[in-house]
């Protein structure tokens, strides 16, 4: 077996998971591009999930005009396209939202967390496959929740909807960490940090399958971010070197 098999297993026992999951106001839409958007997912994980990863970098949710678009983390079209070179059919969710239309790698708008995310990375590893040798990006949870147009973030939940939410993301999380035993996990932003801290922490029964493994973040590149706004790459670099990771 492929040693990226394990990681579409996991993905895929994670969407049949979350897909059985409800929420309500203000949630007037989800949507779980791991089901539309499979196919270059898909790809992805075979294209790059092989082998260990010394750093796992995690987010929250998908974004919009990112993954929400083609099922790829933090997913900004060009870079996709252009710099991991996965393109691959994307189908229509079940229940759209018309507030947000699915247009695919036919989307023209940015995602600029995204966009921001792959190019700090892309700028320091030209050539994508140097970049996912030692590196992966995965996302906490695979839904995005919509207030019609408005993104609705995880955090944002009634906390009687998160627990199976949150339990699922664990799990997958653990499955993935299992498979490519990084010895970092880097939460995009605190939220990402901190569901990461509850799901492998010291008091997890995962810490005592790897003592060794570290959790650490990285300023999130949001555009909601005052701070993000301030220069984003560099503060992020500067924090990586920080970690001795770069």
């Amino acid at each position: 077996m492929q040693r990226d098999q394990p990681l579409i297993e996991a993905a895929q026992t994670l969407s049949d998971a979350v897909n059985l999951l409800q929420f309500s106001a203000p949630v007037t839409h989800t949507l779980n591009p791991l089901d539309y958007a499979w196919a270059p997912h898909e790809a992805y994980l075979r294209k790059f999930g092989n082998g260990k990863k010394r750093v796992i970098f995690m987010g929250m949710n998908p974004g919009p005009f990112g993954m929400v678009q083609v099922g790829v983390p933090f997913g900004e079209v060009s870079a996709v396209r252009d710099w991991m070179k996965i393109v691959a059919p994307v189908s229509q969710p079940k229940t759209p939202n018309p507030h947000r239309p699915i247009e695919g790698f036919d989307c023209a708008r940015s995602e600029i967390s995204g966009q921001r995310l792959w190019a700090l990375f892309s700028s320091r590893f030209p050539d994508a496959n140097d970049f996912f040798v030692d590196h992966f990006v995965l996302n906490y949870c695979p839904l995005a929740f919509f207030e019609n147009t408005r993104n609705v973030t995880p955090d944002k939940l009634p906390k009687s909807e998160t627990k199976a939410l949150y339990n699922a993301c664990d799990a997958h999380l653990a499955a993935c960490v299992r498979v490519l035993e990084p010895e970092w996990v880097i939460g995009i932003g605190k939220f990402a940090e901190s569901q990461a801290a509850a799901a492998l922490g010291a008091s997890t029964a995962l810490a005592r399958e790897f003592p060794a493994l570290k959790i650490g973040t990285v300023l999130h590149p949001s555009p909601a971010s005052p701070i993000a706004n301030r220069g984003w790459a560099p503060q992020a670099a500067t924090q990586l070197s920080a970690l001795g990771l770069w």
